[in-house]
């Protein structure tokens, strides 16, 4: 499973309402439109598929892998996850 950080910059309300209801069903965490979220390649594709179909060209949407160590600073932590866990 790979890690994800997914910032967004949707310009109309109504297309950032479906993006973020999208994208915080799959999150860890995060804050407001930049979220931690763990998918398989395969989980993703179908997830950025949907926003394609929402979004538009002056939208912005980045999504980044995080390597398998990532630099963590004061408080951050390294939250290790399987398949099946839920993480409330």
């Amino acid at each position: 499973m790979q890690r994800y950080i997914i910032a967004y910059d949707i310009c109309d309300p109504k297309r950032l309402y479906k993006v973020a209801k999208i994208l915080y069903a799959n999150a860890l965490g995060g804050q407001k439109s930049v979220l931690e979220i763990p998918l398989s390649k395969k989980d993703i594709e179908p997830i950025l598929k949907d926003i394609l179909q929402i979004t538009k060209e002056i939208d912005k949407i980045n999504v980044i892998p995080v390597e398998d160590h990532p630099i963590l600073l004061g408080k951050a932590k390294s939250i290790d996850y399987e398949k099946g866990v839920i993480i409330i």
